[in-house]
């Protein structure tokens, strides 16, 4: 698997409420001039509940991309018009809320919502109807058995082997490897599904798991989950979080009077732990950063300066593009591809070129030709260096100058 990822980085290191509607249709003054009915693009977004801190990012990176595929052609020809609804973050909402938008409001194409559970909700509705949904967050690809989902993100076919593997190798880089490792998670489905993989290949590489802890999706109050935690001071601490979870962790932790000696987070809200002095040189998860050899990829550099712009404007703590907003990002491209692509806003003509064909991306080129319609994995490292994510590994990938602290 290591081998495989080697291999994939260097060929591509060159390279509101329910039923509340937001629209985002073409702007007033495009270079191209799409005309004619727009094509109706429906999805939903966590915009309230516990997921919302980071999925207001996949918004306002619809947002951007709608307005640059509106800027060129369209689609087909025709404006695109994105019907964005609020699933509260709650899977179930998100099921009634797709089978709405193909139903009631019949879309002619859906765009997949943030995170596993509701992408697994809206992923039912999408095969009862034979819709192509495209997904940027799902992190569970063995769930993935629909043959018209497509992920927009590269995390491969079985990230849970991959990406602890990437850790390590990274933990063992360091000048004093670790040699006991916590792992806390989540009981959300991707962030359980990781933190499984994460002691199963720790133990496999001979790393000591001091302590494996689940807590509930949502979980505010972290005073006994930090104790416990102190207690078991391991040489490093992995959390399987999402959104402030990691915050309110660690902040959990320095009221015991206890900073892990290292620490990794999932999923976390990528502004707030930057900015906090708790985050500062904690590890997390991504794919792409605001910084070379990614900026040198087609396109990037100027959605990134748009992101900042609008993340500005929105109030947003941290309003630096990262994997978050590129995998958004990456989910509108591959639609614009497929759709052009095929010529077509028929979905099964819409799948079956995304399968022939290598789309090209934010992340780089991707292909759906392997396990579950992933391509290679292409994980990556970041580190909160000075208030900012760097990507510290794999060493190729970081910036100059910028190497993995201790």
């Amino acid at each position: 698997m290591r081998e495989r990822m080697g291999s994939w980085r260097r060929r591509h290191v060159l390279a509101g409420l329910m039923g509340t509607t937001a629209v985002l249709a073409a702007p007033a003054i495009v270079r191209a001039a799409p005309s004619g009915k727009p094509v109706r693009v429906g999805g939903t977004l966590s915009l309230t509940g516990f997921l919302a801190q980071t999925a207001v990012i996949h918004k306002i990176a619809s947002e951007i991309m709608v307005e640059e595929i509106n800027s060129r052609d369209g689609f087909l020809g025709r404006p695109v018009e994105y019907v964005l609804l609020d699933d509260q973050s709650k899977p179930d909402v998100a099921r009634s809320l797709y089978e709405k938008l193909i139903t009631v409001d019949k879309v002619d194409l859906i765009q997949g919502p943030y995170a596993t559970a509701p992408i697994l909700a809206a992923m039912g509705v999408a095969q009862r109807y034979g819709k192509v949904i495209i997904q940027s967050s799902m992190g569970i690809p063995k769930l993935q058995t629909y043959d018209m989902a497509f992920p927009a993100t590269p995390f491969g076919p079985e990230p849970d082997k991959s990406y602890p593997n990437v850790i390590l190798d990274a933990m063992a880089s360091l000048p004093t490897p670790p040699k006991s490792i916590v792992v806390l998670t989540s009981k959300f489905p991707s962030a359980q599904f990781m933190a499984q993989g994460m002691k199963t290949e720790a133990e496999k590489r001979g790393v000591k798991v001091s302590l494996y802890l689940e807590y509930e999706a949502g979980n505010r109050d972290f005073g006994a989950i930090a104790a416990r935690v102190k207690e078991a001071n391991a040489d490093f601490l992995w959390v399987g979080s999402l959104g402030l979870e990691s915050n309110q962790i660690l902040e959990a932790l320095r009221k015991l009077d206890y900073t892990p000696k290292g620490s990794f987070h999932l999923y976390p809200a990528p502004g707030p732990l930057a900015l906090s002095p708790d985050g500062n040189l904690a590890w997390s998860s991504t794919f792409l950063e605001p910084d070379e050899p990614f900026m040198s990829r087609p396109g990037v550099a100027r959605i990134a300066e748009a992101y900042k712009a609008r993340a500005t404007k929105a109030n947003l703590p941290y309003p630096h593009i990262d994997a978050q907003a590129a995998g958004m990002v990456s989910e509108w491209q591959i639609l614009e591809q497929g759709v052009n692509g095929a010529k077509s806003l028929e979905d099964k003509q819409i799948a079956a070129f995304l399968k022939k064909n290598v789309v090209n991306t934010i992340y780089g080129p991707l292909k759906f030709d392997g396990l579950y319609n992933h391509g290679a994995p292409a994980q990556l490292i970041r580190q909160v260096q000075n208030k900012q994510w760097k990507v510290v590994w794999p060493r190729e990938f970081a910036a100059p100058g910028v190497k993995l602290l201790p």
